[in-house]
């Protein structure tokens, strides 16, 4: 149990996804980025399986096979694809519907900052999208909302950030 390494870990993240919210257009929707894991429910259970070197949400599910935490993060915080998912009314099995762009934006946002918390000094600009390959393998996200996340990804890659961040800042909508 280590609340205070926590606490400090998902405040980092938090403020680095806020600078980059504001870097990206979204500034207002940075103020309010992952306030819920604060919340008694995911904070609890964050620091109970903190490490400080990966999500503590990993060391709940290899524990106990599903995480508390992030069903109630993921039910909570529209940046996360898990949240954009409804009961299709033709096959009645829950299906992913496209993201709003300004979500997808913090989804970036969001990639980048949990990359640099994680990564420390090894980070670099591929590790988002090598992030996303390696989890993407059983992720049920749209396709649509796939093609555009990778697309920031890759452009992150190619131009860095700071063209990337005049990108999003400067395009209501992601062109694919």
């Amino acid at each position: 149990m280590n609340p205070f390494g926590h606490f400090k870990t998902i405040t980092k993240h938090r403020h680095m996804v806020m600078r980059n919210c504001f870097k990206a257009g979204i500034g207002f929707q940075g103020l309010f980025h992952d306030l819920s894991k604060y919340s008694p429910t995911e904070f609890i259970q964050g620091a109970k399986y903190y490490s400080g070197k990966h999500s503590p949400i990993r060391d709940e599910r290899l524990e106990i096979g599903y995480s508390v935490a992030w069903m109630h993060h993921k039910g909570r915080n529209k940046h996360h694809y898990e949240y954009w998912t409804d009961s299709d009314p033709k096959t009645r099995k829950m299906s992913p519907v496209p993201m709003p762009d300004n979500y997808v934006k913090e989804m970036f946002c969001d990639r980048v900052a949990a990359s640099k918390v994680y990564n420390g000094k090894e980070y670099n600009d591929y590790k988002p999208l090598e992030y996303l390959e390696r989890e993407c393998l059983s992720w049920e996200i749209h396709p649509e909302t796939e093609k555009k996340i990778r697309f920031l990804l890759q452009m992150l890659i190619d131009k860095g950030e700071k063209e990337t961040f005049r990108y999003l800042r400067n395009n209501k909508t992601i062109e694919i």
